[in-house]
Order: structure tokens, then sequence, then C-alpha cells
């Protein structure tokens, strides 16, 4: 019954929140205002919604131009991370079409790309180094895929050559890549364990509308975000060799915070 009554709540929070938020995004982008505080304050209530409490660890970078890559854990990293950071993120192309969230998500100028297509590379990532030429902090989750929240799968590098090209445009010299680790530590205030973080991960074949119903019943998830050093993507710089150092950060950063008395 509380499970239902959490639902029954959040869905007459959010609703009227995300069209009062959608009409405030499509003025400031309209009319070229700011157009990261409408983001920012709905990631903030889908995860007051969700009764996700969010910690930050170190801040975000500022130096510009800004590629963040971050491990992948669910759908709920993007109101993780739009929560405490201004920043425009890149998905998978399907999500363009999902009902609502794809629509949201093309206000916010999220990236598609379509990983499976290696020819469109070149374009993709033409795409993302024009945003990150224009000053934008754009988010990378290099897996490619989300995992269970205790692990990381290795970094492919391909998209992180959207950093030459941001070099190319001549913006500036070098493009900063900041790891960021992502990690899913306490239920209902007891920490959580390898079996319960996979109630936090969106994984597999698990569809979204359940994994949200889930979310909703149960809540109180604490989640933290630690941000690390940025690493210099230089001009002539080799893209390989920036995808495994970020990778290697963010692998020590996550099982610094998994494995952290609570």
């Amino acid at each position: 019954m509380i499970g239902w009554l959490r639902i029954a709540i959040g869905l007459l929070v959010v609703v009227p929140v995300t069209l009062a938020l959608l009409i405030s995004q499509m003025i400031a982008v309209g009319l070229r205002l700011n157009e990261a505080v409408a983001p920012r304050l709905w990631h903030r209530t889908i995860l007051w919604a969700l009764g996700i409490r969010v910690h930050r660890f170190g801040e975000i970078a500022r130096q510009r131009p800004l590629l963040i890559a971050s491990n992948h854990v669910s759908w709920t990293d993007i109101m993780v991370l739009g929560s405490v950071a201004d920043v425009h993120f890149i998905a998978k192309a399907e999500m363009a079409s999902w009902p609502v969230i794809g629509y949201l998500a093309r206000w916010q100028r999220t990236i598609f790309v379509e990983r499976e297509r290696k020819r469109q590379s070149g374009a993709q990532a033409d795409e993302i180094g024009k945003r990150l030429a224009q000053g934008h902090a754009v988010v990378l989750f290099p897996e490619g895929t989300t995992h269970d929240g205790n692990r990381i799968e290795p970094f492919k590098s391909t998209l992180f050559g959207s950093a030459t090209l941001a070099i190319a445009s001549g913006v500036a010299e070098h493009v900063y890549v900041q790891p960021v680790a992502i990690a899913y530590t306490r239920l209902h205030g007891m920490p959580m364990g390898r079996a319960h973080r996979r109630h936090a991960s969106w994984i597999g074949d698990l569809t979204l509308v359940p994994h949200v119903k889930a979310l909703l019943q149960e809540g109180a998830i604490d989640v933290e975000v630690h941000f690390g050093e940025p690493v210099e993507f230089a001009r002539g710089g080799n893209r390989k060799a920036v995808a495994l150092e970020a990778e290697t950060r963010v692998r020590k950063m996550l099982v610094a915070a998994l494995s952290a008395p609570r």
C-alpha cells in the first residue's frame, strides 16, 4: 500500500512540474536564454519522486571544452549527473523515439548516436565536437551500455575522437576529459551488497516502465558521484590512450566508493 501511495504522490508532483518546466525550456531555447535551469530542476524533481539522494564528491571541472567520461549503471544516471551539473548528454539513437522521454531529451539538446553503425561514427563525433567547441560540457558513457553497478567494462574509444575534432575547430588547444564514477551505495539507509545493487541498475532486457515502478515503490536509494581530475587531450593526442586513462581513473574511484566503510 505504501508503495502505491509513493507512486501516486510521485505522479501528482512530476506530471505538472514536467509540463511547467518543459514550457520554460521551450521559452529559454527560443529566446536563447539560460537553457540549463529547467533541466536541472526537472532532474532534481525526478530524483525526489524516486527517493534517490545524491552525494557529490569533487566538482565538475571549470576548464572548457570538457568531455565527461562516466560509468553507466542505469537511466537514473542521467538524472543524477543532470542534478549536480549543467551538461549535455550523449544517448543511444533509439531513445529519441521513446514516448515522453525522447521528446524531453531533445529539448535538453541531447546528442543521439548509433553506436552499432560505425560508418556514421565520424559524423556523430563531429556533432559532439561542435557541441564541445561551443563551450558545453558533454557527458559520454564510454562503456556503451549499462551494467550492474559493481564493475566497469572497457571504455570504447570511438567517440573520444570528438575531442580531436573540437581541437581542429581552432577553439582550443586542449579538450579536457573528466573521469566521473557513479556508485549506488545504500538502500533504505543500509549498505548495498553486490546483489542488492542490481535493484538500482537497469540492464539486460529489463523494460523501462517496470523499473520506474519498482524504484517509485521502493525509494530510499543513496548514490555517490565522484568527480576526478581531468585528463588533457592535446592536439595530436591518442584517443585510445585517453580512453584507457579515463577508464582506469573511473574504475579506481568506483572501487574506492564501493569498498569504503559505511
